[in-house]
Parts: C-alpha cells; sequence; structure tokens
C-alpha cells in the first residue's frame, strides 16, 4: 500500500486532514516517546459511524445514530503496557497521551525513529459505507418485510421483533517501527426473533446474518430465509419434549454450533493466556491435544466475513492461521507483545474495541476444517444420542476449559435416525478433553451466517464461527428428566 492508494488517501483525510496532523509531526511523537527507552509504541486513530433500527410489531421501537472518534496512544516497555486515549484528534492531544505513556519507560532512550513507510494489507472486502447504501425508509420497509415473511410462514406467530445495525469505520495505525497502515471497515448485520403460540405454550426461535458488505445483501430471498428459519425454529420447540440427562453421544451440526469450538477451545489458544501459562493448552506446542483428522484454523481473510479484517489492530495483515493440524497443536494466536515475548511470529490477531481499548490477541474467524463423513452416515452411526443443531448461548472457564452450553435446537437420536425434538438440553464438558472424544468428521463444513460478538477482558469484537458435523463420544448432557 502506499500513500497514493486511495483507500488510504481516504483514511488520511478522514483522520489526519481535518486536523492538521501532518506525518512529520506524528514522527516527532514517536521522538518524543522513544527518548526514554520503550520496546515499541504506537497510535491508532478511529472514525466510525454507526446506527441501528428495531423493529417490533410493526412499530419501530428505536432508532440510533452515532459517530465516534479519537486516538489511541500505547507504549510497550518488557511486559510494561501503558496507554492513553483522547477523543480530541490533535497534536496536543497527542502529545499529552504520548507524555502520559512515558511513566513505564526507563531513562536514557536513543531510539531512532525510522521515517513512516506505508504497510501492506489484504483486499478481501470493499471500503463501502452500509449507512450510505439505502435511504432510512428503505431501511425500516426491510424490517417491515421480514416480520411480514414470518407472519406469512406460520399463523401461530404472536410477536416479532426485527434489528437492523450498520456500521463504517476508517482506522490507522502508525507505529514506532516506522509502519503506517489504514483501513475501512463496513458491517452489517441483520437479525429477528418470532415467538409462537399453541395452546398457552409460548416458545421463539432466532435467525439472521451478516458481514462486511452493505445492506443490500439483505435481498428478499435472503429475507424469506431468515424468517424460515426463526419461524422452523420457534415452532420445533412447540413440540419439543424435556430433554433427558446423562452421558451420551452428541453429535454437533454444522456451521453455528462452531460456537463451541470458539469458546471451549479457541480462547484456551490466545497467545496472552498462553505466554502466562494459565490455559489448558499452555507449553504443548507439538503434543497431540485432539482426535486423528481434527485441523482447525483460524483465518482473518476470508472474503466479507463479520470476522476478517484486511490487517489488525497494529496494522499488520491478517492471515490463516493452523491451530491445530489433524489433532497436533500447531500454535497460538499472536499480538505483537506476547509474540516478542515468547519469540514467535506475529499472526495478525491483534484486536481492540475501540481507540479506547489496548489491543489483545483474538480471534477472527475459527473453524474445523472438513472430514470425509456424510452427515447421514454419522446420524446412522449413532445407537443414542443427542443432535445439536443450534445454540443459545455458553460459557467457559480458560485455566480449566470447563464449559456448559444451552442448545436452542436439539433432537434425540435413537437407533441411528432423528426422532423427536428436545429443550432443555445443556452440553458439559471441558474442551481439552472434548477434542479427543471427536470420532467422525463430516463433509459438510459450513461457517455461521455472520452474527458472532465475542467478549474478553470487557472488549466485544466481531468474530466468525464455523464447522462440519461432528460426532463426540461420552459428552454430559444435562436435561430435565
Amino acid at each position: 500500500m502506499s500513500p497514493s492508494d486511495p483507500l488510504f488517501a481516504t483514511a488520511e483525510k478522514i483522520l489526519l486532514s481535518p486536523h492538521l496532523i501532518e506525518t512529520r509531526q506524528i514522527e516527532q511523537v514517536f521522538s518524543n516517546m522513544l527518548a526514554h527507552r520503550l520496546d515499541y509504541a504506537d497510535l491508532y486513530f478511529q472514525y466510525s459511524r454507526a446506527e441501528s433500527w428495531s423493529l417490533e410489531e410493526g412499530i419501530v421501537k428505536s432508532g440510533s445514530f452515532n459517530i465516534d472518534q479519537g486516538v489511541g496512544v500505547r507504549a510497550v516497555s518488557g511486559e510494561k503496557t501503558a496507554f492513553a486515549y483522547s477523543d480530541d484528534i490533535s497534536l496536543d492531544a497527542l502529545q499529552s497521551a504520548a507524555a502520559a505513556t512515558r511513566a513505564i519507560a526507563s531513562s536514557g532512550g536513543n531510539q531512532r525513529v525510522p521515517l513512516l513507510h506505508p504497510g501492506s494489507r489484504r483486499d478481501i472486502y470493499l471500503p463501502e459505507d452500509p449507512i450510505a447504501s439505502l435511504k432510512d425508509a428503505d431501511k425500516v420497509a426491510m424490517l417491515e418485510r421480514l416480520e411480514n415473511y414470518a407472519r406469512a410462514f406460520d399463523p401461530r406467530v404472536v410477536q416479532v421483533m426485527a434489528g437492523l445495525a450498520g456500521e463504517y469505520e476508517v482506522v490507522m495505525v502508525a507505529r514506532s517501527d516506522g509502519l503506517m497502515n489504514a483501513d475501512i471497515r463496513p458491517l452489517v448485520r441483520l437479525s429477528l426473533t418470532v415467538i409462537v403460540e399453541r395452546n398457552g405454550r409460548r416458545e421463539q426461535g432466532n435467525a439472521g446474518g451478516g458481514g462486511r458488505f452493505d445492506y443490500r445483501y439483505f435481498d428478499d430471498a435472503m429475507l424469506r430465509r431468515y424468517a424460515e428459519q426463526a419461524v422452523h425454529q420457534a415452532v420445533v420447540n412447540l413440540d419439543a419434549q424435556p430433554a433427558p440427562a446423562g452421558n451420551m453421544t452428541v453429535v454437533l451440526g454444522n456451521g453455528w454450533p462452531g460456537i463451541l469450538l470458539h469458546e471451549a477451545i479457541g480462547h484456551g489458544l490466545e497467545g496472552d493466556f498462553n505466554r502466562k501459562g494459565s490455559s489448558a493448552f499452555s507449553g504443548r506446542i507439538g503434543e497431540r491435544v485432539a482426535s486423528e483428522g481434527v485441523t482447525v484454523v483460524d483465518d482473518g481473510t476470508l472474503p466479507d466475513r463479520r470476522g476478517s479484517m484486511q490487517m489488525d489492530d497494529e496494522g499488520n495483515p491478517t492471515q490463516c492461521t493452523t491451530l491445530i493440524e489433524n489433532g497436533i497443536l500447531k500454535g497460538y494466536l499472536q499480538d505483537s507483545l506476547n509474540a516478542r515475548l515468547m519469540g514467535v511470529p506475529v499472526t495478525g490477531n491483534a484486536r481492540r474495541e475501540s481507540y479506547a481499548h489496548i489491543p489483545l490477541p483474538r480471534m477472527t474467524n475459527t473453524y474445523m476444517l472438513a472430514g470425509s463423513k456424510d452427515p447421514a452416515e454419522i446420524i446412522a452411526s449413532v445407537k443414542h444420542g443427542l443432535y445439536a443443531v443450534n445454540f443459545a448461548g455458553g460459557q467457559v472457564d480458560i485455566t480449566s476449559g470447563k464449559f456448559v452450553f444451552t442448545t436452542a435446537e436439539a433432537y434425540m437420536i435413537e437407533d441411528g435416525k432423528i426422532t423427536h425434538p428436545v429443550k432443555g438440553a445443556t452440553l458439559i464438558g471441558n474442551g481439552p478433553d472434548v477434542l479427543t472424544r471427536i470420532s467422525m468428521i463430516g463433509n459438510d463444513m459450513a461457517l455461521d451466517p455472520g452474527v458472532g460478538t465475542c467478549g474478553k477482558e470487557g472488549q466485544s469484537v466481531p468474530v466468525g464461527v464455523g464447522q462440519p458435523t461432528v460426532r463426540i463420544d461420552g459428552l454430559t448432557v444435562g436435561g430435565t428428566v
């Protein structure tokens, strides 16, 4: 990327030029910071414009629009990090924030500050402004159509709630090693919740999707698909029987059930937890941690995906990182601080919620690669077990790897056939242990529809998950009978 690149020029026009900031002034900020002994420093400029709309019972219940901008200044010395931020992008604010970060530095630094130069990035989505892609009236009309489609699918639908959100984000990173990089990140999401009622019993279903594109992605075919999925899930739960409890074979469906992989395993493969020795996977590079055939990757380069980025929040290009290959642990997800302290390369996984947050090693799109088994063959192999198609949520302890997940749509498998739906089923287990209990892997790998948000240390970032159908032997199922 060069400063003449249209994307870089747009970022400079939005983030620097209005505030009369030039690259030579940024270089001077670094020069002042590195007059003290530091290992690394960076500036993170951000401008974001976001909106959300919600519709309930045919009425717009809420609408919000927000513009935010600012700059975060970080200095790193050894394991110590100093961080300051300002919502005022100005040279004075930069100098003040930079001065505040020098508290961790030793005196006597004399590093030479290199001239800022452009870095490289991926080209995996267009720098579109989704908010401008539709008129406000058309956004409301989209939600109204979505509600009408949901009600048309089943007369038992008694309530519909739909939401639309979009964001246009411009970021620029300048680093003390001289690199300067920029990205323009669109993001949209459409969500739907329906409630059905029969004989006084109510159940709900959810659907939705999104990614790094504009609102035109949500055409009528997509709206109908979301409506059908949400109504189907709700109606299935009307007929669901109480889930049995006990130790049994569990088959996870493809796509969104990869959220279990993300939570129970993915977090434990982030560099900071492993550097500190607090992960169940710490110190196990090169060891077998999963069944043969299990390969897990984190890929921030997938076109238009919700978890993708053209560069991470330290300005490094994202990449596809193999975490587990054929059951063997190959590596961790790294930002610059943890990679330097562990003596390994960065993987392009530094992420932050905004300019007001420090970067952390985080997942992007984390998924298990496909195997060779037909999903029907996997189901047919189970004498008695649970088929979990969708999840409502869960939690995990990073240190122990223990997790609890609640199913949103699940069925019993009896004599190799899917029988009746069940509700109230929870999956209880240990992430590293579950990896070793995977006995069959489907050929139907799918990614989630684009709805995932991951939380860590108070920061939320968009992510993607995915997996093929998999069979897990001997997992604890918590039920109601």
